[in-house]
């Protein structure tokens, strides 16, 4: 056996099994995130403006957030996070009741989906991996990108890593950009400003976030 015999070798078209094409879920799956936001504001006494004020964000984009006109990014709602004391996933994906998760593909938690600032135009849709975690300080997602025109850098508390399964993903690290092909990965600072967005006309990322 010679040397190029031992290289593992991916099949990458596993992947298409693996993560298929992300369906809207129903308008009660894509308000969760919201709504869990508005519940954990209330609960913790933090005004509208009080967040306003501890995010940067305007209470009307807060108030559009929290009613489920707008669909907030994940580098949105980990600033909502930090600036709520709580952690990502239980805003992203609910509590946890358990201490291990074993996900099943057909058991995945319903579709999220997130828009643009401007246009509102859906620029990634996402399923939470293992959302019945209690005390979870990372968040394992399948996120299928779409094409984005708006480019909304993000920077926020953190650390992402994120792995390509389907089509070519451009990315933005500060003042670097790079197209990843399928089998591709990146990890990083969240503190880095960053974009994300597919370069083909959708892409789908195997994405972990850490607080």
């Amino acid at each position: 056996m010679d040397k190029q015999d031992k290289i593992p070798h991916i099949n990458l078209d596993y992947f298409e099994d693996l993560t298929g094409n992300i369906k809207n879920g129903k308008k009660s799956d894509v308000d969760e995130v919201g709504k869990r936001i508005k519940q954990v504001r209330e609960k913790r006494g933090v005004s509208l403006e009080d967040l306003s004020n501890l995010t940067g964000f305007d209470i009307s984009r807060l108030k559009d957030i929290e009613s489920g006109k707008v669909k907030p990014q994940l580098g949105t709602v980990m600033k909502l996070s930090k600036a709520l004391d709580s952690a990502v996933g239980r805003l992203v994906s609910g509590m946890g009741t358990k201490l291990y998760s074993i996900t099943r593909k057909d058991e995945r938690k319903p579709i999220s989906r997130s828009t643009s600032k401007t246009s509102k135009k859906n620029v990634y849709s996402y399923m939470s991996l293992a959302p019945e975690v209690q005390g979870r300080h990372m968040e394992a997602l399948i996120v299928q990108l779409e094409k984005a025109e708006d480019k909304e850098i993000s920077v926020h508390n953190g650390e992402e890593f994120i792995f390509v399964l389907e089509g070519i993903v451009n990315l933005t690290i500060g003042k670097e950009t790079y197209d990843l092909d399928p089998g591709d990965s990146a990890y990083y600072l969240s503190t880095t400003p960053h974009f994300i967005t597919a370069k083909t006309e959708k892409a789908t990322i195997l994405a972990v976030l850490y607080e």
